[in-house]
């Protein structure tokens, strides 16, 4: 299979991995959620792990070999679990008050993010087709604050609405420390992902300690099989994502506007298992900040 096909196979995955989410946290306690969700994927990793570093065995492939660490790249990637479980807080608690209609195009807003970030701590100077792709996407999330005031979705009001923007830009933080990570600090791919699903069990036991001695009568929890779905999708997402890397010929360009489109996949869930409202009035925005996400992508260099 081409690269080209493998993003929109991992598109496809990202977006049931926005519906397992929707679907686990629906009338359901957060804490508990995200911690059985990473302790699954911690799970995943950790026979790696203790195999190659502890038992000195062979990866059975080269691309899944966990490199020997310091403690100061311990502390690198234990930062990156921080910054990365500090957004999937902060979107969990709003995709579960959200409509995923509207939850998951703002998160697909990320590139603006990561453009601003980049212009005012990085130095960066973003291109004219930038400049235009993130007008699109801004003037794409302004229509959909008008829509979603017909829901009662005051987007300047809304906590939930300012929780999954500040779980964007943490999420843009979170790609630009990869960046840092894979390119100025050489760690291979396995090696950051296994650490950092490690890392981010002790990330999520405050919060689920503060559950449970304080919250476990209010805020009930219900154990669902698409909690580990989560990880198992956003794993398998990942990998068909950095195997279309891997491919020769491969177009990041290209691939990153094809992984966005995963908001349609959880847009359909949405009106079909939820049944949201104005779906006809949100195509049309979605179909203009995924046009957003392009200009940025394509037409950047």
């Amino acid at each position: 299979m081409d690269w080209y096909h493998l993003s929109l196979l991992s598109s496809l995955f990202l977006g049931f991995y926005e519906i397992a989410k929707k679907v686990s946290l629906k009338d359901n306690a957060v804490a508990p959620v995200l911690f059985f969700n990473v302790l699954t994927q911690c799970g995943c990793y950790l026979p790696a792990v203790i195999s190659q570093r502890l038992l000195h065995l062979n990866a059975p492939v080269e691309w899944m070999t966990i490199e020997p660490l310091t403690w100061h790249q311990h502390l690198l990637l234990a930062t990156k679990s921080v910054i990365a479980g500090s957004s999937w807080i902060f979107a969990s608690f709003a995709i579960k008050h959200l409509p995923m209609s509207i939850a998951s195009p703002i998160r697909a807003t990320s590139p603006v993010a990561t453009i601003l970030i980049a212009v005012a701590f990085l130095g960066e100077r973003p291109t004219v087709s930038q400049w235009i792709g993130v007008l699109i996407i801004i003037i794409s999330m302004y229509a959909f604050s008008l829509v979603g005031r017909k829901e009662g979705i005051r987007f300047h009001r809304n906590r939930w609405v300012w929780l999954m923007i500040v779980a964007t830009l943490l999420g843009a933080c979170s790609s630009l420390y990869d960046k840092y990570l894979l390119q100025t600090r050489n760690f291979s791919t396995a090696t950051v992902q296994a650490w950092f699903s490690i890392y981010l069990v002790p990330m999520m036991i405050p919060i689920s300690l503060m559950w449970y001695l304080r919250q476990r009568s209010a805020s009930r929890f219900e154990w669902r099989w698409s909690i580990p779905a989560i990880a198992m999708l956003l794993l398998i997402s990942d990998f068909l994502y950095f195997y279309a890397i891997e491919q020769p010929g491969a177009l990041m360009a290209v691939i990153s506007p094809l992984r966005r489109t995963s908001v349609i996949v959880s847009f359909i869930a949405g009106v079909l298992i939820y049944g949201e409202k104005n779906w006809k009035q949100k195509a049309v925005c979605i179909v203009s900040l995924l046009a957003g996400v392009c200009v940025i992508s394509l037409l950047g260099d």
